[in-house]
């Protein structure tokens, strides 16, 4: 079994340095670019089904990748698992500054270790967060049944969900954040799990831009 994890692509949200968690923001103009790249570099793929966060800026990724993949027939189903982590009075407030009375320093913790991260207020821990994306991951990959799955989610849905197959479990965010569709693929047989491919990029890399990277100054 193959299983294709893709994080949306970019939004508005993303764009400004927002904190977007159960915001239902879609894709922005490049957003829109991004997925079509995707999907066509990613052509010759046989997906036989996908399963979609509801949130929009996933359901909309995953149906553009399927259609410029040749793979508009396949299958599509949602899964609340597959939700971002909910950022509760902090959605749609600047993470990088205190303007909107987002801690810094509590970001800064998100962001270097997320694990020590207490949670959002009102929000979800990341400790939650990984509980539910592996509960569905390893569902998913329990029904051994040699098909190949795509997946779409979330930046930090995506580091939860494959944790525990990186080198390195301790560094949530496996070295920094998932860019906006990049993709991993994760091989399953008789209930082994292994990462086969990690944040591959599907279009031009110079495209790429990493919105993130302030967070660790």
């Amino acid at each position: 079994m193959k299983i294709y994890i893709i994080r949306h692509g970019e939004t508005d949200s993303n764009r400004l340095g927002l904190l977007q968690g159960g915001s239902d923001r879609p894709l922005n103009e490049n957003g829109i670019r991004l997925a079509r790249l995707c999907g066509q570099g990613m052509k010759g793929i046989h997906f036989d089904r996908c399963i979609s966060s509801p949130l929009r800026r996933a359901s909309e990724t995953a149906r553009i990748v399927l259609q410029e993949s040749g793979n508009e027939n396949a299958g599509f189903s949602f899964d609340e698992r597959l939700r971002e982590i909910r950022m509760g009075d902090w959605e749609g407030k600047h993470f990088r500054t205190d303007e909107d009375g987002v801690d810094p320093e509590a970001m800064k913790v998100f962001f270097d270790n997320a694990f020590l991260f207490p949670g959002f207020p009102n929000g979800e821990t990341v400790v939650s967060l990984t509980e539910r994306t592996q509960n569905f991951l390893k569902e998913l990959a329990a029904e051994d049944d040699g098909s190949t799955v795509l997946v779409s989610t979330h930046g930090t849905a995506l580091r939860a969900m494959l944790n525990f197959l990186y080198d390195d479990p301790s560094d949530f965010w496996h070295g920094h954040v998932p860019y906006n569709c990049s993709v991993s693929m994760v091989r399953a047989e008789k209930g082994v799990m292994k990462l086969a491919e990690d944040d591959r990029i599907w279009y031009d890399r110079s495209l790429v831009i990493d919105r993130y990277a302030k967070t660790k100054d």
